[in-house]
């Protein structure tokens, strides 16, 4: 009844699995400011009972307290300040935020609004304001001669915002310069691989699916989506286990951040226990909405990266493209250290219970850095820092990943415009090639991309 009053806005929290709930939450802008306001009504709660209940200006020196009419003028003047300093910080916020859209990508928005720095500042000058909003509100006619909590509070606090003022500025400007946000943007991704997709996934994950009822596949049951929308989180711990229970094989035909239409097949599930099954329960564990979230998606982190990198290549800077693909680099080792490609999971009989979309490590070079060489195609420095890239990727990674590397190399290299290329760009870019080869033990097919590149393209 009472979610009903709601607003849609406010409800859609309520409609929200737990998790999900509290990463929106974090990254929604009014969530720390709405705590520093708590905050501030507590503190104006001990500060209004100290001067006029407990009168702590009995207990004091002459120096600490404050005539009444100089405490009234200081608190209404700063409401003014306040506002207007919470009014700045608002302007040089959108500022951001709208230099952030236009140059590196939309999405990045939220990165900046969920920093717990650029919260915390929004907190402060919210908090305050507050603060001596409601204090002048209380001390307007209150019959006090000298008042000691008020103005010592009240300084402080004015103080704490003038020095957060100062800190937000250097951290906006900080924040979006290129080297640091790329970093910022890898580091992200690196702890939803670590902390969620790690922790979901990794220990339920079987190289071997042993037994998969093959006997009982041909009458699988398909289950199609509810609703359209993009695949946002899946509940594979209590998938697994409640298909224990049930005595099936649940098979997803969709992965986190794909979506879906109303009427597409979002599972199957066959096994002993599939006539009596409710299949609702399993559609509950499969939350779809609107939007991609990062939850459990690295792709939508991933994609973050490479528009960085687009948006670089068509405003004719090099060096961003080129921070983007080391950042890139590095994310492909964690992606490597962390994730087994392997789509069963089981429960803790090593029972497979729950089949996932087949992945593999190509799959995430192609994510990774797919779209740059699509945009890069007529650009040499680029490919060559994307092929010197992928060497950096080889000479850390497990040799099992290597042909991978190579045969992107490869086609990458197969698609480049070779009708017009500087001779320098052509060494720089068959050096590059020749370490990656190298590396990967394709030094017999490195010379024929050598003769290729030199028997056809014209000599300066």
């Amino acid at each position: 009844m009472f979610s009903n009053m709601l607003p849609i806005s406010l409800k859609k929290y309520l409609q929200m699995p737990k998790r999900q709930r509290k990463h929106e939450v974090q990254m929604a802008i009014w969530y720390m400011p709405f705590i520093y306001i708590i905050m501030s009504l507590v503190v104006v709660g001990i500060t209004l009972t100290l001067d006029l209940v407990v009168e702590v200006n009995q207990y004091t020196q002459n120096i600490f307290q404050i005539n009444a009419e100089v405490t009234r003028m200081l608190v209404s003047t700063l409401i003014g300040g306040m506002l207007t300093l919470s009014a700045f910080t608002l302007n040089s916020l959108l500022v951001v935020l709208t230099t952030f859209s236009g140059q590196f990508s939309p999405r990045m928005l939220l990165n900046f609004v969920s920093d717990k720095r650029t919260q915390h500042a929004l907190g402060i000058f919210n908090g305050n304001f507050v603060y001596v909003l409601i204090t002048f509100l209380f001390i307007g006619n209150a019959q006090r001669e000298f008042f000691v909590a008020v103005p010592i509070i009240t300084v402080l606090l004015t103080f704490i915002s003038a020095v957060t003022f100062v800190y937000f500025i250097n951290h906006a400007t900080t924040w979006m310069q290129v080297h640091n946000i790329t970093s910022t943007m890898k580091k992200t991704s690196e702890t939803m691989i670590n902390q969620t997709l790690h922790r979901d996934l990794e220990p339920y994950r079987k190289k071997n699916p042993e037994d998969l009822l093959e006997a009982y596949q041909d009458d699988a049951r398909q289950i199609k989506s509810p609703v359209s929308g993009y695949i946002q989180l899946v509940d594979y711990r209590e998938m697994i286990e409640q298909a224990r229970k049930d005595n099936i094989i649940v098979h997803l035909h969709a992965q986190v951040g794909d979506y879906v239409l109303k009427g597409n097949t979002l599972f199957s599930y066959w096994g002993p226990g599939a006539a009596g099954n409710d299949y609702k329960e399993y559609c509950s564990m499969v939350h779809i909405g609107h939007k991609e979230t990062e939850l459990q998606d690295i792709q939508m982190g991933m994609h973050k990266l490479a528009e960085v990198a687009i948006k670089a290549l068509g405003n004719d800077d090099p060096k961003t493209a080129t921070n983007t693909i080391h950042q890139m680099a590095d994310l492909m080792l964690t992606v490597e250290d962390y994730i087994t490609f392997t789509p069963y999971l089981m429960d803790q009989e090593e029972q497979t219970r729950v089949v996932l979309l087949s992945e593999s490590f190509e799959s995430y070079i192609y994510r990774g850095f797919g779209f740059i060489r699509h945009y890069a195609r007529s650009n040499h420095l680029i490919i060559t820092e994307l092929i010197r890239g992928l060497g950096m990727v080889a000479e850390s990674i497990d040799e099992s990943k290597h042909q991978m590397l190579w045969k992107f190399a490869c086609d990458t290299l197969d698609h480049i415009e070779e009708e017009v290329i500087y001779t320098l760009d052509k060494t720089f870019l068959l050096q590059a090639m020749n370490h990656l080869a190298e590396l990967t033990n394709n030094t017999l097919d490195y010379f024929a991309i050598e003769r290729r590149f030199y028997d056809e393209l014209p000599t300066s």
